[in-house]
């Protein structure tokens, strides 16, 4: 065979990317001009280790890997990393590293706590939905209003209020008090044991917070009994021990005007004085105000509406002077010193909005109002009829 078609023993192979010795040939080599920013631009390429284990020809030079972006993505995935995908549908790489741990949202006041955690709301609407950062609630509220109902306790102070509508529901329904209170011992027996219980565990005082946290206060978390215990125990009394006008009567003014007196306080405490620590004028004066409000719908629209001036009422529709003062001011005679109708309602109106009033504002051995505010303005009610009555 002629030398002119003989066949090489070992075949050529050509690395698309040049060696030092190709690099500093091509750099005697004649180029055409270029200009400076294109030289910049120019960046030269590294040069390939030549360096084997083998003395093979073929294993001397490097193969470059395919540029391919299917391969890419593959040798990337299977070297730890993980694709996902986007809104848009574009594929995304995002490095894995260890088990992934769920991030716990932020929330307003700075560090998470570990009970209640809102997430920061972007800019659509359904994502300002938020919860409520009253310790740990669970009630859903829009990020504008989250600071009222935390300030304003809107979940408790509803379920408040509720408690002298249902009362007065159970009135016209013509239920007695001795068919309630025995309930409300039933309800009150487990739902103290579960708060005790939760003051000694920890673990289950955090579920319990989180199940219910809406409707207790900062201080009950920890610190405090839930106030509900002091609601039932509150109501239980006053329907146990006094009559069942005045049973009615303070569970209303305890319903209404304590919310009345917080509310109100919060709100223009700051402009009025200081009747003592925590309660303020415009508090004081907004309770006085529900409670003659409360006593005059009691006596004067549902009682004569449905049932009228009960035998067991303290209240009769009358009121009269005691004998001592009858003789004091000479006034014998068989109707004198006794007064009805208007009149009448007027005064134990006004007397149950000042008996409200100061309820709410004693601390009696720093016990808790929803059981001081009923069993007050029932002992002052029932004092007050007992002479006037």
């Amino acid at each position: 065979m002629s030398q002119q078609f003989r066949v090489p023993g070992t075949p050529q192979v050509i690395s698309p990317s040049p060696t030092t010795s190709e690099a500093t040939e091509a750099s005697d080599s004649y180029f055409a001009p270029i200009t400076r920013s294109a030289a910049k631009k120019a960046v030269p390429s590294s040069a390939i280790s030549e360096e084997q284990d083998t003395d093979s020809d073929l294993d001397k030079r490097a193969r470059t890997r395919s540029r391919s972006p299917k391969s890419a993505l593959k040798r990337k995935t299977s070297g730890g990393l993980k694709s996902t995908s986007s809104k848009s549908g574009v594929p995304g790489i995002v490095a894995s590293r260890g088990p992934k741990q769920k991030p716990e949202p932020p929330i307003a006041d700075g560090a998470p706590n570990g009970f209640l955690s809102p997430a920061s709301a972007a800019s659509h609407y359904w994502r300002e939905l938020s919860r409520s950062p009253s310790p740990l609630g669970l009630i859903p509220i829009h990020r504008h209003w989250r600071s009222f109902v935390h300030k304003h306790e809107v979940p408790r102070k509803a379920l408040h209020v509720s408690i002298g509508f249902f009362t007065l529901h159970l009135y016209t329904r013509g239920v007695q008090p001795d068919a309630i209170y025995p309930w409300l011992m039933g309800a009150l027996i487990p739902i103290a044991s579960v708060d005790l219980l939760r003051h000694r565990i920890p673990s289950f005082n955090r579920f319990y917070v989180r199940m219910l946290g809406a409707m207790m206060r900062e201080s009950e978390v920890d610190e405090k009994y839930n106030g509900v215990i002091w609601y039932l125990l509150g109501t239980w009394a006053a329907l146990r021990f006094f009559p069942k006008d005045i049973g009615a009567l303070s569970i209303l003014l305890l319903s209404w005007c304590d919310t009345a007196a917080s509310t109100f306080g919060r709100l223009y405490g700051r402009y009025t004085p200081r009747v003592r620590r925590g309660k303020s004028l415009a508090g004081s004066a907004a309770a006085a105000i529900v409670g003659v409000a409360a006593a005059g719908l009691f006596y004067g629209v549902l009682v004569p509406r449905y049932f009228g001036f009960e035998d067991t009422f303290m209240f009769k529709g009358t009121l009269t002077l005691p004998d001592v003062a009858k003789q004091s001011l000479g006034l014998t005679g068989g109707g004198q010193g006794m007064t009805g109708g208007w009149l009448a309602l007027g005064v134990i109106s006004l007397w149950s909005g000042l008996v409200a009033s100061v309820s709410e504002v004693v601390d009696l051995w720093g016990l808790d109002d929803n059981l001081t505010i009923p069993v007050l303005s029932g002992i002052g009610l029932w004092g007050f009829l007992k002479v006037f009555g």
